[in-house]
């Protein structure tokens, strides 16, 4: 036992007394600007709430007693993984998913949300790369418009916009598919 504590002294000390000669590196060299180019993706977004398997589930909501009005009250919480898909059609070829969270995100009568949402390509040209979307979201309006922040993979640097237009919804249960024109400048 009394070889063990010396060792451990022994590292200890050792450790202690080496000098550390690390410096903090940076190098910045002249912006060399790049060809941009300008991409337009359409598909579907399939946003389903009702089921045994939905892709939209609520993670939290408001701490209040008070009977609240709507399908989302105010600081209600979801995290989704919704399919993307080329066509309309729950059948249509899948090519990605929207990953994130909403936020119910309005105390009025309007409803809306405040979107984070990484769209995750899987198949095609654009296997392996995502945009990233934030951006307050009016779903009662039927066209609207979302900012894309960034991206990774061939969309690195991306920033554009998406155009959101309902394409149908279920009042009932709140599955919905969202048609996404989506625009974006990426090197």
């Amino acid at each position: 036992m009394e070889k063990v504590v010396l060792l451990a002294w022994i590292l200890v000390l050792s450790i202690w007394t080496i000098p550390v000669h690390s410096k903090y590196y940076s190098e910045s060299r002249p912006y060399e600007p790049v060809q941009e180019k300008k991409t337009h993706l359409r598909f579907y977004v399939h946003d389903i709430l009702s089921g045994n398997k939905p892709s939209a589930v609520q993670i939290a909501g408001p701490n209040t007693t008070k009977k609240e009005d709507g399908p989302t009250p105010f600081g209600t919480t979801f995290a989704i993984d919704d399919l993307l898909t080329e066509g309309p059609e729950i059948t249509s070829k899948v090519i990605g998913n929207a990953r994130g969270i909403y936020v119910s995100s309005s105390q009025e009568k309007d409803l809306t949300l405040v979107l984070y949402v990484d769209l995750g390509f899987t198949s095609g040209k654009f296997k392996g790369s995502s945009l990233s979307v934030f951006s307050r979201n009016p779903i009662t309006e039927n066209h609207r418009e979302l900012a894309v922040v960034g991206g990774r993979g061939h969309f690195r640097l991306a920033r554009g916009f998406v155009l959101v237009k309902t394409y149908s919804l279920n009042t009932v249960n709140g599955d919905a598919v969202l048609e996404y024109n989506v625009e974006v400048v990426h090197p």
